[in-house]
């Protein structure tokens, strides 16, 4: 069954979060950065504990990239089924979008 305009839920759902995954990706990235600097200082410590710490941080950084790069592909479709969508129904998504927008107006105007 698809909802008004012609979008299933799970495209809205796509569009609702599209932005969400994108600071995740973001804030992932930054996390990988941070860790691989940590391990870069690390680098001349000999001490047993730090190597077998380095070495479940790289693992993880590994874990975290295939992660990352999973969740950019499927932003990236997402994206790309949004633009199809717009661009298969123009009307009814300037409609929705008009409708959304006169929605939150009135719920503003009233506070």
């Amino acid at each position: 069954m698809e909802a008004a305009g012609g979008c299933k839920p799970d495209e809205r759902d796509n569009m609702s979060t599209g932005n969400q995954t994108e600071k995740l990706v973001e804030d992932i990235k930054t996390v990988v950065r941070d860790a691989e600097e940590l391990l870069r200082a690390t680098g001349n410590d000999l001490n047993e504990k730090t190597q077998e710490a380095r070495r479940r941080l790289s693992e993880t950084l590994d874990s975290a990239r295939l992660s990352c790069q999973s969740a950019e592909a499927r932003l990236r479709e997402g994206f790309r089924e949004t633009d199809q969508l717009i661009r298969e129904h123009p009307y009814e998504s300037l409609g929705i979008g008009f409708g959304i927008g006169l929605l939150l107006g009135l719920l503003a105007g009233k506070k």
